[in-house]
């Protein structure tokens, strides 16, 4: 994706630099609203990374800041606030004490611009790569109200709820996809290195051997002339598929596919919900207003399809409308969500409702995610087993003739 070099001035009138990654120079100005900066200036640099965030200022010497470093640190300037230390000695104390050089210089850059009269949120939204959106606007949110510890306990455990959630979700797809790759390394290793010493001594005996053998050692034989090809196309294929999925229309097409897959389909629906509602309930307790909340948490589903859908429902609500309403209409919302919005919408509790969806939903990850491996491992196993049974019995069904006609 190309990147784009930026000039803009925040909410304060600060002027700030740094790289976009954008598809073109309108997508570049609209990521740079949602940041809360005014673009100045916009000029192509060339390709990027493809993340689709901001580079720059929040990534340090050493690469991104990993969600676990932030949640300790989140944690961290709970207690220390908590305790009653001004917010510039905490952050002294926690840019000293983390262990990621990144992270490090970030806090250290935010407690320069706080020292100078900045507010912490303003001074942490200027480090988009480290705070995103949501970061800045429940700590916005918590100065405001005057319960910034309360704001932070809550991220804390946000995040740390999110990097769980996330943990599940990942190992649940890289699992499966590992025994693939070494099943296909384990049977091209066979086919590249046993079967043709097999297959010579075969041909030096001189027998007929059966249409099964010849098939394996005809697939031996291309394996060994085109062994690149499998090479190229175990890595290239997940490559181009993700390139592909950074496209818009890569991603809407894929993340549909993904949602009607068996199995993986329900457990990637319910890790979207899971996350939209938990990002939703932490905003609206913080006291940031609905419409902001849902723009924010409409983005964290993390699939093209409900993310969407989740956009969609924030247009009804800034008509008016109740949430619930837009979202019975959806066909990927299960009615239980849209019940139980409903329900916390009419009694004023809708933050603990969206708690209790997202508690569900985690739960329904851990549980759905233990089942599908417990499924998923016997049915690969018996699949590659399957597999090196034919071939050893299309190795062997020679040996067994040669030994018949012997004994004959």
């Amino acid at each position: 994706m190309p990147v784009y070099q930026f000039q803009a001035r925040t909410a304060e009138g600060k002027m700030v630099s740094g790289e976009v990654d954008a598809s073109n120079e309108t997508e570049a100005r609209v990521r740079l609203r949602a940041q809360r900066l005014n673009p100045l200036k916009i000029s192509r640099s060339g390709s990027g990374s493809g993340l689709g965030g901001i580079k720059g200022s929040g990534s340090g010497l050493f690469g991104q800041v990993s969600e676990k470093d932030l949640q300790v640190f989140t944690r961290q300037f709970f207690v220390l606030v908590q305790s009653g230390v001004p917010i510039v000695q905490s952050l002294q104390s926690l840019s000293q004490g983390t262990k990621s050089v990144s992270l490090a210089n970030c806090v250290s850059r935010i407690t320069n611009r706080v020292e100078t009269g900045q507010r912490l949120a303003d001074a942490m939204a200027q480090e988009p790569k480290v705070f995103d959106r949501l970061y800045v606007n429940l700590i916005r949110a918590g100065e405001e109200a005057g319960a910034l510890d309360t704001v932070l306990s809550r991220l804390a455990d946000y995040i740390e709820k999110s990097v769980k959630l996330k943990g599940k979700l990942k190992a649940a797809m890289f699992y499966p996809a590992a025994i693939v790759l070494v099943a296909i390394g384990v049977i091209t290793a066979i086919m590249i290195f046993v079967i043709p010493k097999l297959s010579q001594m075969f041909k030096e005996s001189g027998q007929e051997l059966p249409g099964l053998t010849q098939m394996v050692i005809g697939i031996s034989e291309w394996c060994q002339s085109y062994w690149y090809l499998i090479i190229l196309f175990t890595i290239g294929v997940p490559m181009a598929l993700k390139m592909f999925h950074e496209t818009t229309d890569g991603r809407k097409k894929i993340d549909t596919i993904l949602l009607s897959v068996p199995l993986f389909g329900g457990l990637i629906l319910k890790g979207a919900i899971a996350r939209f509602s938990r990002t939703l309930a932490t905003l609206l307790a913080s006291g940031v207003s609905i419409i902001e909340a849902l723009e924010i948490s409409s983005t964290t589903a993390g699939n093209y399809v409900l993310e969407s859908d989740f956009s969609k429902a924030k247009e009804f609500v800034s008509k008016g409308k109740a949430l619930a309403e837009p979202l019975r209409n959806m066909p990927q919302i299960p009615k239980m969500v849209t019940q139980m919005i409903a329900i916390g919408e009419e009694t004023g509790n809708l933050d603990q409702m969206l708690n209790k969806v997202a508690d569900f939903y985690e739960e329904e990850v851990e549980n759905a995610t233990a089942a599908m491996t417990s499924l998923v491992e016997p049915i690969l196993m018996v699949v590659l087993g399957g597999i090196i049974a034919v071939i050893v019995v299309a190795m062997y069904l020679p040996i067994f003739n040669l030994a018949g006609s012997v004994g004959g």
